[in-house]
This record gives C-alpha cells, sequence and structure tokens, in this order.
C-alpha cells in the first residue's frame, strides 16, 4: 500500500501519492491539495492493480504516430501485399495526418465519431471503413499493451456499403465478350471457373491436372501498386477447381508446349496478364465493343418490329467471378459447391454474397412443402 507525503510549493502546501507499480518500482504523483485526495488515488491504483487494470500515467502520453510506425511494421508481415498496401495508404493519407500528433490518452469516442461522419461526407464506404479500422487497430494494440484501459474508436458506426449491380452475363453473352476480346480463351476460362484475376494469372502448367480437369490454386499474383506481388491464397483458398470439359481445347492451346513452371495464361509480350486500363485496357475494349455490337444489333431489331435481346452490362474482370457464381447456380449446384469453388470461407459467406441468385430455392422449397403438406393430408 501506497502513502502521502506533504510538501510545499510556492502556491502552498501540496499532498504526493507514492505507490509501487506492479513491476514493484516506485511511483510518485504529486499536486494534491488535500491528503485524502492523494489517498484516493492510492486507493484507486491498488484497486486497478489488483483487477490487472492498472495503467501507468505516462503509457498514456505516447502519440498515434509512435504506435502507427509499430503497427505498420507488424501489419506488413501479417496480410497479403494487397491489403497493406491499402491500409498504408488509408494511414498515410488520412489517419496519420487527422491523428498522429495526438497522445492516445487524449482521445475521445466523440472525437473519432465526429471524425468518421465527417469522413463519411468526402470519401466512399469502403475507404471510411478502412481508415477507422486502422485507427482502431493501432488503438487496439494500445489496450493489449496495457497503454489504455479501453480503445475510445470501438463502437463507432461506420456508413454502409452500397450494393452494386453486378454484372451476371449470360452464356450467350460470354461468348460475344470472349470474341470481341483480345484474350478469347482466357474470358471463358475466368466466366466458367470463378478464380479471381491473380490466381488465373498465376498459374502455372504444373497446377492444372488435364485428366481429372482440376485446377490447383496454390499461387496468387495480385497487382499492387502497378507492380506484382506474388503469394499464396488463404488456406481457406487453397483449393481444387473443376473446369467444364467444352474448356479442354482452350486449356491444350494455353499449355501447348510449356515447361511445368511456365505460365498458363502470360500476356502476349510475356510476363503476366493484365487487364490494362480500366477505360482503355483490352479488357474494356472488349466490354465496349460487345456493348457496341449489341447496340446496333438492338437498333436493326427494333427497325424489324423484332424483340430486342438482353444487351451486355458494364463488366469488369472481377465481374466473370460473379457470372461464374451465377452460372454454376443456375445449372443446379448447391451452395457448399459454389463455396468451394470460389474458395469462400464458408457457405454462410456465399450465400450473403449471391443472396440473389437463390431466390428461384425458395421458390423450390415453397412448392416442396405444398406438395408434401397436400400429400401428407391426403393419407
Amino acid at each position: 500500500m501506497g502513502s502521502a507525503y506533504a510538501y510545499d510549493t510556492k502556491a502552498g502546501k501540496r499532498w504526493e501519492a507514492r505507490y509501487r507499480k506492479p513491476d514493484g518500482k516506485t511511483a510518485r504523483k504529486g499536486g494534491f491539495l488535500r491528503k485524502r485526495d492523494a489517498e484516493a488515488y492510492i486507493t484507486t491504483v491498488e484497486s486497478a492493480k489488483l483487477q490487472g487494470a492498472y495503467i501507468a500515467p505516462g503509457e498514456s502520453q505516447i502519440t498515434v504516430a509512435e504506435l502507427g510506425a509499430e503497427w505498420l511494421t507488424m501489419h506488413r508481415v501479417a496480410v497479403k501485399p494487397s491489403t497493406f498496401h491499402s491500409d498504408e495508404s488509408a494511414w498515410r493519407i488520412h489517419v496519420q495526418p487527422a491523428w498522429g500528433e495526438r497522445k492516445i490518452g487524449t482521445i475521445r469516442h466523440s472525437e473519432v465519431a465526429a471524425w468518421v461522419a465527417k469522413l463519411g461526407l468526402e470519401k466512399s464506404p469502403t475507404t471510411v471503413k478502412r481508415c477507422y479500422g486502422v485507427l482502431a487497430a493501432i488503438l487496439d494494440g494500445a489496450v493489449r499493451d496495457r497503454r489504455l484501459q479501453s480503445n475510445p474508436a470501438r463502437d463507432v458506426k461506420t456508413p454502409r456499403k452500397k450494393l452494386k449491380a453486378r454484372g451476371y452475363l449470360t452464356h450467350v453473352q460470354v461468348e460475344r465478350l470472349a470474341e470481341a476480346s483480345t484474350y478469347p480463351d482466357f474470358v471463358r476460362f475466368l466466366a466458367y471457373t470463378g478464380l479471381r484475376w491473380g490466381e488465373a494469372i498465376g498459374l502455372e502448367a504444373r497446377h492444372i491436372d488435364v485428366r481429372r480437369r482440376r485446377l490447383n490454386i496454390e499461387v496468387n499474383a495480385v497487382i499492387v501498386n502497378g507492380h506484382i506481388e506474388l503469394g499464396t491464397p488463404k488456406p481457406h483458398e487453397r483449393r481444387s477447381v473443376v473446369y467444364p470439359a467444352f474448356l479442354d481445347a482452350a486449356l491444350e492451346r494455353a499449355m501447348s508446349g510449356k515447361r511445368a513452371k511456365e505460365l498458363v495464361w502470360p500476356a502476349d509480350a510475356g510476363g503476366y496478364l493484365r487487364p490494362g486500363n480500366a477505360v482503355s485496357g483490352w479488357f474494356a475494349g472488349a466490354s465496349k465493343r460487345a456493348r457496341a455490337a449489341d447496340a446496333v444489333a438492338s437498333e436493326a431489331a427494333r427497325a424489324r418490329g423484332e424483340a430486342v435481346r438482353n444487351e451486355m452490362p458494364r463488366v469488369t474482370p472481377h465481374d466473370l467471378r460473379h457470372t461464374a457464381a451465377s452460372l454454376a447456380i443456375s445449372a443446379g449446384a448447391n451452395v457448399k459447391a459454389v463455396q468451394r469453388m470460389l474458395g469462400h470461407a464458408s457457405a454462410a459467406m456465399t450465400l450473403d454474397t449471391y443472396a440473389d441468385l437463390f431466390e428461384d430455392d425458395l421458390d423450390g422449397v415453397a412448392a416442396a412443402l405444398d406438395a408434401q403438406r397436400s400429400e401428407a393430408l391426403q393419407q
């Protein structure tokens, strides 16, 4: 137990609380006007020590910038390069300028909430969530290191992401997009396997079992800040994906004469295949040409008084992954099969992502219940 001691100052008598920290070292805190105030402080310290909640006064004086630098160093080796790049940008552009000079012990929950709200008026929900997540993670570390009793950034509401309409393509639309493309076989491959771009371009000849029609997903070649970063998929994304028989000829062409470690889908100029600029790249160009051809065909159909076919939606490379899920579900694949194909962590994640594609299943359930009830009552 600590003790209170009096001392004189120019402003008069003051009291100092002396106590031992959990590590046994002596600590002091002065400036109390009354002895009982110093003793009350000592009681608070002793209670915190017993509960394991003691925080040394000086620990909360460290700044967010100091902790942020430490956090980035550890974070770099804990996440994928693409994730680190996004988090580092959020820290450098938004978090550090706003909070870097602040001592962590002075941050209040209401301040963080106000910052998130202001950021939400200027940036997308995705950016806001990432920036908030970086600040909250840094302060989580401070709590674990016993610099703070609790994290003032937790339990702050962030803007909801708006669900974007996905570009699900039909079989015919996939074919039209492929035919308008510089890499037609690769477009078909993405649309019928559901691989992410990085997983597809990272495939080497040794990863493909043509006899069993299996793709062994072991490499993820991600474009980070303009450069290709090679990594491995997450544990639940390491998987074997089946491809349909009509892709046999495409894969035979792609793998012809290649050694085990050569890329299956390289760029024409060599190296890893990229989608190109989102406006003028080869994939964007294929999408524009297919849409333009649809527009011409629709205009001609209207002139003849005929029905207009479904026009090609605007699509990105990632929409081919959504298309693969859509085509698989429409072909009768169950949610577990789609989960394994896409490498989702759980079937629940697949259902959350593609709930709209299982609407027909709900109709089927209702019809089955109706039929079973009628049969049971008749018996």
